[in-house]
């Protein structure tokens, strides 16, 4: 229901999953657990997985902070957008990947939910993509020192406010790993 016109496909996104943005995430291993097994259906279906890895002062390009987590491994050909900023648009060559897959519709995992993630999904919602979010593979840090809620309720909320979200001609929502459908 993309309103994108002739971007019939779906990619999934893995967004910044880097061994020091992860490194004390919460319920790390599990999500990087079916982050992988998505990873894997993907590329049976034949459906693109793109990757996306940030950098700045304290993810310095290059360094093993900035890596992607030993446990998950981009193929040959498949795209890594580098980005600067929190949402995966800004900045980047995003929006060519996509559109040289004809990808309308993303399928989204990965780190941080209250950062990367959320602005990455809205980013995409904004210009025009249905992206959907997978409600257990996304994750965050414990930030109640800075005031934000526990990891947990920052995961729970993500998912309660993204499940029913819709434009028109476009549409948002959370789906379990399981239920993911490549097409």
């Amino acid at each position: 229901m993309t309103a994108l016109i002739d971007r019939p496909h779906t990619a999934l996104v893995v967004i910044d999953l880097q061994n020091d943005v992860v490194a004390q995430a919460c319920r790390r291993d599990e999500v990087l657990g079916t982050v992988g097994l998505l990873v894997e259906r993907a590329r049976q279906a034949r459906v693109p997985v793109v990757w996306v890895r940030h950098q700045d002062e304290e993810l310095k390009a290059g360094s093993q902070a900035w890596q992607i987590v030993a446990e998950l491994a981009p193929a040959p050909g498949e795209a890594i957008v580098e980005k600067g900023y929190r949402d995966a648009f800004e900045g980047t060559d995003m929006e060519t990947v996509l559109s040289r897959l004809g990808v309308g519709k993303l399928i989204v995992t990965g780190a941080q939910t209250d950062m990367c993630v959320r602005s990455t999904l809205h980013g995409a919602f904004a210009r025009g993509y249905d992206a959907v979010l997978v409600g257990d593979a996304h994750t965050t840090v414990d930030m109640t020192d800075r005031g934000a809620p526990a990891p947990e309720a920052v995961i729970d909320h993500t998912n309660m406010y993204w499940r029913n979200q819709r434009a028109p001609g476009r549409s948002g929502g959370v789906v379990q790993s399981k239920d993911v459908v490549f097409e």
